[in-house]
């Protein structure tokens, strides 16, 4: 399995670089896809665009759209805040075929709650995406204070059985979290919905702090035996580079677009 051909940039890694010039450096650097998120549509409309305008320029790029983020607190919300999250939900499912994506993604909530009831959670936005036609990748945090591991995510996962859903792996929570190899290797192929990927420093984390995100080769995850194992269960999805670092939005755009591809190829098996 070769991964040259299915890199993605998230665009939360160049946060502070419009869409519409994003777009035209990460076709440029030569990356194949991109990944957007909820509050790129959002920042859209405080300018008076429509997401409607969002999808016509992200078509007019021709990058092909990896992923699409969702609104994350429907795991465990409630009440008329819980209705308009699973609205939320929908609509960038919707956005998500629009563009021709195949994958939503969220990542869980932050705080504490009931197992069975994220599962069950779980299992109803897997019907939205289902309804779509999208999967639904959810991503465990590492600064959560619950479902901050792979185990702990996989159980839910697990329990809410759901087909349109799957687990997003992404290797700055799996190193922080303290996953190793053998964690990695234990989870099923067809466990795997989507994987997003940065470094982690060596040195210098800060509870609480999730902006030190790295380029490949820069801190202390090895990507090279992640890939292999990712490879060996023949994923076949995307590889979304997420590296949201106020240093990295400091500097020119296009060098970090373009030294974080050159890092990646260094790595892929």
């Amino acid at each position: 399995m070769t991964y040259t051909r299915k890199l993605a940039l998230h665009t939360w890694t160049l946060d502070t670089t419009p869409l519409a010039d994003l777009l035209r450096i990460v076709r440029a650097v030569g990356w194949n896809a991109v990944e957007l998120r909820r509050l790129d549509f959002i920042r859209a409309g405080e300018r008076g665009e429509s997401a409607a305008q969002v999808i016509d320029l992200v078509k007019a790029s021709a990058l092909p759209v990896a992923c699409v983020g969702v609104e994350p607190g429907w795991l465990w919300g409630q009440g008329a805040e819980r209705a308009r999250l699973l609205t939320v939900f929908a609509e960038q499912c919707e956005r998500a075929r629009a563009l021709g994506a195949a994958t939503v993604m969220s990542p869980v909530d932050r705080g504490r709650g009931d197992a069975g009831e994220a599962a069950a959670s779980v299992r109803e936005v897997g019907d939205i995406a289902a309804r779509h036609g999208v999967k639904l990748a959810v991503e465990f945090n590492c600064l959560a204070e619950q479902i901050n591991t792979l185990e702990r995510m996989r159980e839910v996962m697990t329990r809410a059985a759901h087909p349109a859903c799957g687990l997003l792996l992404d290797t700055y929570h799996l190193g922080r979290s303290g996953a190793d190899l053998r964690a990695i290797e234990d989870v099923a192929a067809e466990e795997i919905a989507y994987v997003q990927y940065s470094d982690v420093p060596r040195t210098g984390l800060e509870p609480g702090k999730a902006l030190d995100r790295l380029p490949p080769g820069q801190g202390g995850v090895p990507f090279k035996e992640i890939f292999g194992v990712l490879a060996g269960k023949r994923y076949a999805g995307y590889l979304s580079y997420e590296a949201p670092n106020p240093s990295a939005w400091a500097r020119p755009a296009t060098d970090v677009a373009r030294e974080a591809r050159e890092a990646t190829l260094a790595v892929l098996p």
